[in-house]
């Protein structure tokens, strides 16, 4: 995430305003999913899990989606 240079705060802002594009609900030990946020209308790509019985969230990893690998709204792989 930060050699990505994508800050804690712009990870946070795509938790709390993305959009699930992709879940996880086998992954263990939390259920994890994808989310797709546009942070200063750039595409973010965070990972995350929580942990109900805490309400930890675990980010699992950041990244700005690769367009070779996304379609052009960056929630359908190719």
């Amino acid at each position: 995430m930060f050699s990505r240079k994508i800050s804690e705060v712009e990870v946070e802002a795509a938790i709390n305003e993305g959009v699930i594009i992709e879940s996880y609900p086998d992954d263990t030990p939390f259920a994890s999913c994808l989310i797709l946020s546009f942070i200063n209308n750039c595409p973010i790509h965070v990972v995350y899990s929580i942990d109900e019985s805490t309400n930890i969230v675990y980010v699992i990893t950041a990244y700005n989606p690769d367009p070779a690998i996304w379609l052009n709204n960056f929630s359908t792989r190719k």
